[in-house]
């Protein structure tokens, strides 16, 4: 394996598809919300084939495994040939358990007045 064959981490998260864009990717990593045998990696770190990676996108945090290095961003359909998901299906089912709170406003009726944000923030303490 060459060198050039060996990618940076948010290159790598990027083309693997775990993040939309490559300057998010970066940013995860410099936020400590990406690990790699358990220590927190920079972005310009050199990642090899079989390290476990973990990441945080609250409220779940996912394990991968690194089998080989796609030459660019590639399909999804394609990714299981570069990655390994070992995600426990505990932290998968905190996203079905992820309460979400959304107040429906009339379209046009402009921003809440005080009153109205009084309300609303007394609901989301509840």
């Amino acid at each position: 394996m060459t060198e050039d064959k060996i990618p940076r981490l948010d290159k790598y998260l990027w083309s693997v598809r775990i993040f939309k864009t490559r300057n998010i990717a970066l940013e995860a990593c410099k936020k400590g919300r990406v690990t790699v045998g358990g220590m927190h990696a920079k972005p310009s770190r050199q990642v090899k084939p079989g390290e476990l990676l973990q990441v945080i996108k609250p409220p779940v945090t996912y394990t991968y495994k690194i089998i080989d290095f796609p030459a660019g961003r590639i399909s999804a359909r394609l990714i299981p040939e570069y990655i390994e998901d070992l995600t426990a299906p505990e932290e998968l089912n905190k996203l079905l358990q992820q309460d979400t709170f959304f107040i429906k406003r009339d379209r046009g009726t402009g921003r809440p007045t005080k009153k109205e944000r009084r309300l609303i923030d007394n609901l989301r303490e509840q």
